[in-house]
């Protein structure tokens, strides 16, 4: 996977070729998912949120999907861009790599889930914004893709079950995190 880093000040991948009136739709759309979840986001919701009605949406969107895509291309960038900040501060650390992942999931729980509890539109997302994201995971993982997948896979799966609050009150989730990304890593 290529060394794609965003240098500071630059703009965020996921909006560059948006109009400056559809990233005001998108903020309000995200404001929305973050504030109720992403089956609250309609674009009657989004329209009332805005002052508009909803068919001047369709201006900008073709669909709510589409404004659901840049919010899933937001999230990655956001994500990565938390991935890079950790591994700049502890370069080939897989923990602190899981780490900030966490942190940043659990903050943005709503548009965590908007973004991997569905198929990834692949097709829709700025070009090498998934890499980008997979990038500090795999530069942890000593360039094995293998292991970065299942390091992926063991992250997410321990982050979703905990917004879900599927463990039970009182469990150490900060030892699970350490003693798996430790499992990984041997």
């Amino acid at each position: 996977m290529a060394d794609q880093r965003q240098e500071p000040g630059e703009p965020p991948t996921w909006g560059e070729r948006l109009t400056p009136r559809a990233r005001e739709i998108v903020h309000a759309a995200r404001e929305l998912v973050e504030e109720s979840g992403a089956e609250k986001l309609t674009m009657r919701s989004l329209a009332d949120r805005l002052g508009i009605k909803a068919p001047s949406l369709y201006k900008h969107f073709p669909d709510k999907q589409a404004v659901e895509v840049q919010l899933i291309a937001q999230m990655l960038d956001e994500c990565a861009a938390a991935c890079e900040a950790a591994e700049t501060q502890a370069p080939g650390s897989l923990e602190a790599i899981a780490d900030a992942y966490r942190a940043y999931a659990l903050r943005h729980p709503h548009l965590y889930r908007l973004a991997t509890e569905r198929p990834l539109p692949r097709h829709a997302l700025p070009d090498g914004l998934e890499d980008r994201t997979a990038a500090p995971l795999v530069r942890a993982c000593a360039g094995d893709g293998e292991l970065a997948r299942a390091a992926w896979a063991f992250a997410h799966g321990m982050v979703i079950l905990e917004i879900h609050g599927r463990f039970p009150e009182g469990a150490d989730l900060g030892a699970a995190w350490k003693k798996g990304t430790r499992a990984l890593i041997r």
